[in-house]
């Protein structure tokens, strides 16, 4: 198992808090609460491998006001951690049977974000050598090689019978001494293009077509519940369609850097990556839990029997925090390590009003304060 983590090894709970000071005013009982969250990830990490299961994460309630800094805590921390990181709103989920997104989405949604960053990672560290391939594209665009037909008509005549020894060998020379001129002329405009004086030439480059983003786009509701990656299954039905784009020299080489640089990544192990990482390191905050606390509070406002669906989100949830398997497009998705950040002001509401077994799920409760005039001055 890959040590998700380690770069956060050497950072001691003092040390994130002092890190979450930097942005954040106040709030030290919060700060500390979600530093120790995170470190106890790493000590987990380290932990013997028979006792890593064991090891459940402490997930944390805020209480608060709005604007006291609830969601840049935990933004800050994820950021910090290079975790993957989602924040949803618990008022915009519905019980299963209902219209309207169900509580599993966010473990979707937190699983594309997490390709997403692990993609972008294993780019950056191929990026020298899709500059390289994206150069060398372009220059087979600017001084286009040697038509195959005349090579190999060259080729031909040298066996005609009429063809002497000596007329070859001066023909060797001559394709020699040509080649050696085209290196040449290579070898300057490849200088010309690293010094960045062609552009604002335009060229025209083949690139690869959008139709499968699309077809991702216009897939039916429904199919990523079922596990069902549309882009795959589609995916080679026409083939690698390509379209000729005019653009300048300087976006040619960042588009087909672009795309050299997906060529060069294993997308199998991006995506075992980033599985990886979002059972081991991801952290989902959910917002406005209150929100769904004690439907029944909310009847006297005229909001007959909506609480029976806030409730039956309370109930989806409580699986998803306690720990299961939720099916995405790109693999299965165990939600037992991952830490749960829910906060809410919590005006009409009390933490109580929650159904005790989610209120079990999150042992650590913090109370944010309002901000002060020093803390606005500072």
């Amino acid at each position: 198992m890959p040590d998700v983590t380690q770069h956060i090894e050497d950072l001691t709970p003092r040390q994130i808090v002092e890190e979450l000071d930097k942005y954040i005013i106040g709030q030290n009982d919060a700060k500390k609460n979600v530093a120790i969250a995170l470190r106890n990830r790493w000590r987990r990490q380290n932990a013997p491998a028979e006792m890593r299961d064991e090891i459940m994460p402490n997930n944390i309630i805020m209480i608060g006001p709005t604007g006291v800094g609830k969601t840049e805590i935990a933004r800050r921390l994820a950021r910090l951690a290079r975790a993957p990181f989602i924040k949803v709103e618990a008022s915009k989920f519905t019980e299963v049977g209902y219209v309207g997104r169900d509580v599993d989405s966010m473990i979707r949604d937190l699983t594309d974000l997490a390709v997403n960053m692990v993609e972008k990672e294993h780019k950056e560290e191929v990026q020298d050598r899709a500059q390289e391939l994206a150069e060398e594209r372009i220059l087979d665009i600017l001084i286009p090689p040697e038509d195959e037909e005349q090579s190999r008509a060259g080729d031909g005549a040298r066996d005609e019978p009429g063809f002497t020894i000596r007329e070859t060998e001066e023909t060797q020379v001559e394709d020699e001494q040509r080649e050696s001129l085209r290196q040449r002329t290579r070898q300057k405009f490849r200088d010309k293009l690293q010094r960045g004086d062609l552009d604002d030439r335009e060229i025209e480059i083949e690139v690869t077509s959008d139709s499968q983003s699309m077809m991702q786009m216009f897939g039916p509701m429904g199919m990523e519940e079922m596990g069902v990656n549309l882009e795959e299954l589609f995916g080679n039905l026409g083939g690698n369609q390509r379209k000729t784009r005019r653009v300048t020299v300087e976006e040619a080489r960042e588009i087909l850097t672009q795309e050299e640089a997906e060529k060069l990544i294993d997308q199998d192990q991006v995506k075992e990556d980033a599985l990886e990482r979002v059972q081991q390191a991801g952290i989902v905050f959910v917002d406005e839990i209150d929100k769904v606390a004690a439907g029944t509070r909310t009847r006297d406002d005229g909001g007959q029997g909506a609480g029976v669906s806030r409730q039956g989100v309370q109930r989806d949830l409580l699986p998803i925090v306690e720990g299961s398997t939720v099916t995405t497009k790109h693999g299965m998705v165990q939600t037992d390590h991952i830490l749960f950040i829910a906060s809410g002001a919590f005006h009409a509401t009390k933490p109580s009003d929650l159904i005790p077994e989610l209120q079990g799920r999150f042992p650590i409760r913090v109370e944010l304060n309002n901000l002060d005039e020093d803390d606005f001055y500072e």
